[in-house]
């Protein structure tokens, strides 16, 4: 019986020792501090969204408003959607940079000075809910982000676009890169 006993013991050290490992592996070991910290700054990143969001409401602007200011020089008409989704179809005269490559250089290069008035809309100014334009949650919408984010990047001169709008408008001007 004692033989038997010990096996026991030694089973349960064993079993204590894997558990052990195994525990100390788990994603509460994971969470443990950083030794540096990430760049990102959510307290900045809401105290810009809240300076925006008065400024935004003066911006919003009629498709026929947005037509008249396209046309007028250092004006761009700034789509941040997919590269696929811009290919697929977008307002005539519009340029791509995808949001999630906004960075000093790339708006630059794009907008060129931070005085351009930037024209921007997304996929929830079209009714249609078709590719390249399908819905996105309202409060979601690619619009906020791309307005919070130029703000940030120093471009204070942007207008968005307030209507909804179909793509088989005229007044769209809606092309494709597409054969």
């Amino acid at each position: 019986m004692s033989a038997r006993r010990n096996t026991a013991l030694a089973l349960l050290a064993l079993l204590a020792f894997i558990f052990a490992g195994v525990s100390a592996a788990q994603p509460a070991d994971l969470k443990s501090t950083p030794t540096t910290e990430a760049t990102i700054d959510y307290p900045g990143f809401l105290e810009i969204s809240e300076e925006v969001m008065a400024l935004r409401e003066t911006r919003l602007v009629s498709l026929a408003q947005f037509n008249e200011m396209a046309g007028e020089p250092k004006t761009v008409i700034l789509d941040t959607r997919s590269a696929e989704a811009f290919a697929m179809g977008h307002i005539e005269g519009a340029v791509h940079l995808n949001f999630s490559d906004f960075t000093d250089a790339k708006l630059a290069e794009v907008a060129g000075s931070k005085d351009t008035r930037i024209l921007i809309y997304c996929n929830n100014n079209f009714s249609d809910n078709i590719a390249p334009v399908m819905l996105k949650r309202v409060e979601l919408a690619l619009n906020i982000p791309t307005f919070v984010n130029l703000y940030g990047y120093g471009y204070e001169n942007v207008y968005e676009l307030a209507d909804l709008v179909s793509i088989e408008d005229p007044q769209v001007n809606w092309v494709s890169s597409l054969s």
